[in-house]
């Protein structure tokens, strides 16, 4: 993938990895876009950035992401690259039932908005000369960790969804990349940590954007990052026997 010249939509872009990967595709020479919930925090990134174009967006409401995508494609004709980052991560106590899932929407967010904002966008994408979507899902699509059940569930869809993707898009002009990463510290993962007492956990969202851009530049289709990359040789019960050593630890 060329890192300059593009125009790039991220979703979730105001905090963690999101933010940290517009910092860095804004300093390579692209026209960045971001959006998300919070127009507070979309307006201070702004401030600090100002080369950075924005937009408030809830990407879990349908009416919302095709109000994005319409002022995307009128204002940004040139737009090549989706980056699907949004994201939440909620610790789940499947015990207390159906209560327990009560608040905000992983599924919507996580997943939903992902399959559907990449199939909005993708008769526009096609008909660039070169264009990509990067999907983020988690190292945890691979190896759940039991305390986000419903995280780690949207984020295996993630990961499935963009294998079929790349293998939909072969023939077209669209690149489909994916990225797992491992704990990164951040917000998203703050409720969990908070609980188990380990919010130091993790790499800086920056040194995750750094890994990931290396890889989009290599054409590195699934960007294991650092944690992940034994996993391409891992057998099943390999990954059974992590999956253990995980949750164990809790």
């Amino acid at each position: 993938m060329k890192m300059e010249g593009n125009t790039i939509l991220i979703t979730g872009g105001a905090t963690g990895i999101g933010l940290a990967l517009a910092e860095s595709l804004l300093e390579m020479g692209n026209e960045v876009i971001i959006c998300g919930r919070r127009e507070d925090r979309l307006i201070e990134v702004q401030n600090t950035h100002p080369g950075l174009h924005i937009r408030v967006c809830d990407v879990s409401e349908e009416e919302s992401r095709r109000s994005l995508f319409k002022w995307v494609t009128e204002n940004f004709s040139d737009l090549n690259v989706l980056i699907n980052n949004a994201g939440i991560q909620r610790a789940i106590d499947l015990k207390k039932g159906i209560k327990a899932l009560e608040g905000e929407n992983e599924i919507k967010i996580n997943l939903e908005a992902t399959i559907y904002l990449s199939a909005l966008f993708i008769p526009f994408l096609e008909s660039k000369e070169e264009s990509t979507i990067v999907n983020v899902s988690s190292g945890l699509a691979i190896t759940p960790l039991a305390a986000v059940p419903i995280y780690c569930a949207t984020k295996a869809g993630v990961h499935t969804f963009t294998k079929c993707l790349r293998f939909q898009l072969s023939d077209t002009s669209i690149k489909v990349f994916e990225v797992l990463p491992p704990i990164v510290i951040s917000e998203l993962n703050m409720e969990y940590r908070k609980k188990v007492g380990t919010t130091n956990t993790g790499i800086k969202a920056g040194k995750c954007a750094a890994a990931i851009v290396d890889g989009l530049k290599k054409d590195k289709f699934e960007i294991e990052n650092l944690a992940l990359d034994n996993l391409k040789t891992a057998t099943m019960e390999d990954v059974d026997k992590l999956f253990e050593k995980m949750n164990g630890r809790w």
